[in-house]
């Protein structure tokens, strides 16, 4: 958080100064008027500047991108680390040597890190950002490879007669493989279990 102290001949005058100190635009700054200035007699006699406090609150972006970079750092890895945005959906895209260490088995670091990225997001952000976090598309390819295990398994159920029940995943990637089976009649999947347990569950219809 910066805060920066302007004076000026009027108050529009004193936040311009201000604005210029921090280099950031208006909307993005909160503004208090310590006093809105006296013009004084004949302009000169009793004349007294505007002030006002400035302050330009972290950004959100920056604040999580600066907690990637050190947690890559304290684990070794020279990352890349690239953010895209779209609306409330932000994506921070890690490439670079001994990446794998940041995905960990099956994803499980980097859910981690999404996880932790999420919360220091949002507790700069006036508004809920959904955050991601990927690493050389693994995201693309573990959804591919859920999409591939969501048909492997509704088939078996429906072979079988019998639910399958499928390893404890995020919410996000048991999104993906209820979303795969939309086009099952003969299925329906349903969530069971607490959290870091919660699971998928495929069972067939009679």
């Amino acid at each position: 958080m910066k805060k920066v102290t302007a004076t000026g001949q009027s108050v529009e005058e004193a936040v311009n100064l201000a604005l210029a100190q921090l280099n950031s635009t208006k909307d993005r700054v909160e503004i208090e008027v310590e006093d809105e200035g006296k013009k004084g007699f004949f302009g000169l006699f009793g004349a007294r500047k505007a002030i006002v406090h400035v302050t330009l609150p972290p950004d959100p972006i920056e604040e999580t991108l600066g907690f990637l970079k050190n947690v890559c750092m304290e684990m070794g890895v020279n990352a890349q680390i690239n953010v895209t945005r779209k609306g409330k959906n932000v994506t921070f895209h890690l490439s670079g040597d001994k990446i794998a260490l940041l995905i960990g088995k099956r994803g499980q670091t980097l859910n981690s890190l999404q996880y932790l990225a999420q919360l220091v997001a949002n507790r700069y952000s006036k508004q809920f950002l959904n955050i991601t976090v990927d690493a050389e598309d693994y995201r693309s390819r573990r959804n591919d490879t859920l999409i591939q295990l969501a048909e492997r398994m509704a088939n078996k159920a429906m072979k079988t007669g019998k639910a399958v029940s499928l390893e404890p995943m995020p919410s996000y990637e048991r999104k993906v493989i209820h979303n795969a089976l939309l086009d099952y009649p003969k299925i329906k999947t349903t969530s069971s279990g607490t959290e870091p347990y919660r699971h998928l569950v495929i069972t067939p219809l009679k």
